[in-house]
C-alpha cells in the first residue's frame, strides 16, 4: 500500500537496496572460500566457515521474524545456535544465506513507508524503534561476519577479494 497514489515507497526501496548491497559485498568478500574449508575454525569452540555463513543467515531470519510478528524477537537462543552448529557444508550455508537475504529484500521492498516506521515490539532488542532499524542491524551484522570470514581466509592463505568490487 502506497503512502499516496503514484508515489513509490522511498524508504522501502532504499532499505531493500541497502540489503542487496550487503548481500553482494558478503558474497564478493567470501567468494574465494570453498567447500574444502567448510569445517575450518581457527580454534576449538569457534564457529566454522560454514557455521559463520549459516549464523548470518539465521540472524537475518531472526531480525525479520522479530520485526514482523506480534511476539517480537525470539530470545530463546539455544535452539537457534544448535541449528547453526549443525551446518557442515558451506554450499548449504550459502543457500540459506541467499534464501534469507532474498526473503528479507522482498519483504522490506513490499512495505510502505508507514509500515517501516512502525515501532518494533517492546523489549530488549530495539524495543520501540522504527521497524526499518532492522535493516541497519542486518547490514552491520553481515559486515561483521564478512570481516571475520576474511580473517579465516587469510589464516588458510586465501586472499579475500575486495568486498567493494574494485
Amino acid at each position: 500500500m502506497s503512502n499516496s497514489p503514484g508515489v513509490s515507497h522511498s524508504l522501502s526501496r532504499q532499505a531493500a537496496e541497502d540489503l542487496a548491497v550487503a548481500r553482494d559485498r558478503f558474497n564478493r568478500s567470501t567468494a574465494n572460500l570453498s567447500e574444502s574449508i567448510s569445517e575450518f575454525a581457527p580454534a576449538a569452540g569457534m564457529m566454522t566457515v560454514a557455521q559463520h555463513v549459516a549464523h548470518v543467515a539465521r540472524v537475518i531470519d531472526w531480525f525479520m521474524e522479530g520485526a514482523f510478528r506480534a511476539e517480537g524477537f525470539d530470545m530463546n537462543f539455544e535452539p537457534q545456535i544448535q541449528t547453526v552448529l549443525r551446518i557442515e557444508s558451506l554450499s548449504s550455508a550459502r543457500e540459506w544465506f541467499e534464501k534469507s537475504m532474498t526473503g528479507a529484500i522482498r519483504l522490506i521492498a513490499a512495505q510502505s513507508d508507514a509500515e517501516l516506521m512502525t515501532a518494533l515490539p517492546p523489549g530488549p532488542v530495539l524495543g520501540g524503534l522504527p521497524r526499518i532499524t532492522i535493516v541497519r542491524e542486518i547490514v552491520e551484522h553481515t559486515s561483521h561476519h564478512r570481516g571475520a570470514l576474511t580473517v579465516y581466509a587469510r589464516l588458510k592463505n586465501i586472499e579475500p577479494p575486495d568486498p567493494y568490487g574494485m
